[in-house]
């Protein structure tokens, strides 16, 4: 039996996220809204409660195509408030349209949304030592940064704590714990 981290559940959605997705470098703009736009909508909430929900979500979003999401009018707003399929939260469905449309503002400053993001680890994952779930932090003081640059530009929810959390999800940050089968320690060359 794989020894995975410490929240995995039972679950085959949580376990086959943990394998295949957690932690792994993203470097396609297209997924890292993905995960920008379902963090933002995680925000006091269970990551598996979004992973239950997240096709819904693909549907109800058009497959996270940033270039609709920014042009959604009331209309659409209104039909996603009706959509019992997501997390119906007002400010959160705002965020997802402002975030999309600021999304592609730094697209057109940087090249890509990919450039802006990944240049607070110089393009490369940071891979930490954690042993257990004490050991990872909420957040921490580059999370914090990017929170606030984020928020200096305009971007809704994206507190330190999502902010930490998107960079694990995308594998800006490796933090599979040291006995995980998935930490670089432990992972067969």
């Amino acid at each position: 039996m794989k020894t995975r981290c410490f929240w995995v559940t039972e679950s085959k959605l949580y376990q086959d996220y943990h394998d295949f997705e957690w932690g792994e470098p993203v470097y396609d703009d297209a997924t890292l809204f993905e995960f920008l736009l379902l963090e933002t909508f995680q925000a006091g909430l269970s990551w598996i409660t979004i992973l239950n929900k997240r096709e819904n979500f693909r549907i109800a979003f058009d497959d996270f195509d940033y270039h609709k999401i920014a042009n959604y009018t009331d209309v659409k707003y209104d039909a996603l408030l009706q959509n019992e399929g997501i997390i119906r939260n007002k400010l959160k469905i705002k965020s997802a349209i402002t975030n999309a449309q600021l999304f592609i503002k730094i697209q057109e400053q940087f090249g890509s949304f990919s450039k802006f993001i990944w240049s607070y680890v110089d393009g490369n994952p940071v891979v930490n030592q954690f042993k257990n779930r004490e050991e990872v932090p909420a957040t921490t003081p580059l999370s914090d940064k990017i929170s606030n640059d984020l928020k200096k530009l305009g971007f809704k929810f994206v507190g330190s704590t999502v902010i930490y959390a998107f960079m694990q999800a995308v594998g800006m940050v490796n933090d599979h714990t040291t006995d995980c089968f998935k930490h670089p320690n432990n992972v067969a060359i």
